[in-house]
Parts: structure tokens; C-alpha cells; sequence
């Protein structure tokens, strides 16, 4: 099988902004996603809860349960959404909606699949190295959001450049929670990018 030939990652970045940033909201960037912050916080502390529980219903079906596969992809795309806001990969403000909105940068996840009961039961262990890397992405995201910050509030506009590149490690930080949430048994790849 061919590069070309081999099929995508069950979980993708979809990245359709066309890089204009109002510099009010630039501005105010940070003021501005924290009623988002509040919310994924009390999200989390459910989270736990039901990442808990699909792990055991995953370790006995062997697959995940599409009601809660669908709930966990949807908490990862809300989740994405906000990191896009607050890294200015967007514009827009973000919904506080888990399903899919037409967002400048979305998440596209796969339908669940049948999966390795093993491997689900060590996940927590097989994640951590893409954990430590998707936490160094998100260090370099977070200091390139910083010298965006400026270039937006300047030119009203971002960098498809640095755009693209902290979309790139979004995607990859984004393939690691899918991983870690039992969305898909693929390991997060550094193949390929985000996709228009």
C-alpha cells in the first residue's frame, strides 16, 4: 500500500478559517473564552466520571457504546474549539454546543470500531508518550499564540504560516485525546496536517 494510498486518521482537524482577527476580540481574547474555561471545568469533573465508565464498557464490549462515543467526541470537539479560539486558529466565538457547528476549525471523528480489549485496558500507560509530546505542542502553541497575538492586533489578520503550523499540533493534541478517550484505537499520528 501506497503513502498516498493509506486512509486517513479516524480523527482529523478541519481547518477552514481565512485568517481575518478582529483586533477587538484579539484584544480581549483571554476575558472573553472565560465563560468557556468555566464551563469545561465543571465538563471535566463529569468527564472523569464518564471516561470511566466507558473505559470499563470498552474492556468488557471491546468496543465503545455509540452513545458514549458520541458524547466523548463531542466534548473533544467543544474542547478543540475553545484551544482554537484562545490560540487564534478562529475567529468566531465559539459555540457551546458539542455537536458539530461549522466552526472555522472543527473535528472530524469516526464512527466507533471494534477494539483491542488490551490495549484499551493499558491506554492510560500506551498514551503517555503522546502526552508528553501533545504537552510540549501546546507550550510551543501557547508561545506562538503570544507573537500571533501581536501580528493579529497589527494587521488584523493572522499568519497562515504560523496558522498552519499550531493547527498541525492542535491535530495532534486533538488525535491524542481521541486516543485517550477510546474514540479510536490508532495511536496519534504526526503524519500529514490539518485539512481544508
Amino acid at each position: 500500500m501506497s503513502a498516498a494510498a493509506t486512509p486517513a486518521h479516524p480523527i482529523g482537524l478541519v481547518v477552514t478559517d481565512d485568517l481575518r482577527r478582529s483586533r477587538l476580540t484579539v484584544f480581549f481574547r483571554l476575558p472573553l473564552a472565560i465563560p468557556h474555561f468555566l464551563v469545561l471545568y465543571v465538563l471535566g469533573i463529569v468527564m472523569e466520571f464518564v471516561l470511566f465508565v466507558a473505559w470499563v464498557v470498552a474492556v468488557v464490549l471491546g468496543r465503545l457504546p455509540e452513545g458514549l462515543h458520541n458524547f466523548l467526541g463531542g466534548y473533544m470537539r467543544y474542547l478543540t474549539r475553545v484551544s482554537a479560539y484562545v490560540l487564534l486558529l478562529a475567529d468566531p466565538y465559539p459555540p457551546f454546543a458539542f455537536e458539530r457547528k461549522g466552526y472555522p476549525v472543527e473535528v472530524r471523528v469516526d464512527p466507533p470500531a471494534p477494539e483491542n480489549r488490551l490495549t484499551v485496558f493499558f491506554r492510560i500507560l500506551l498514551a503517555i508518550p503522546a502526552l508528553l509530546l501533545s504537552a510540549v505542542f501546546r507550550v510551543v502553541n501557547t508561545v506562538m499564540a503570544i507573537f500571533g497575538w501581536f501580528y493579529c492586533i497589527a494587521l488584523g489578520r493572522m499568519h497562515k504560516g504560523m496558522r498552519d503550523v499550531s493547527a498541525w499540533m492542535l491535530g495532534y493534541e486533538t488525535q491524542t485525546y481521541g486516543y485517550l478517550f477510546l474514540l479510536t484505537s490508532r495511536y496519534p499520528s504526526l503524519a500529514g496536517g490539518p485539512t481544508a
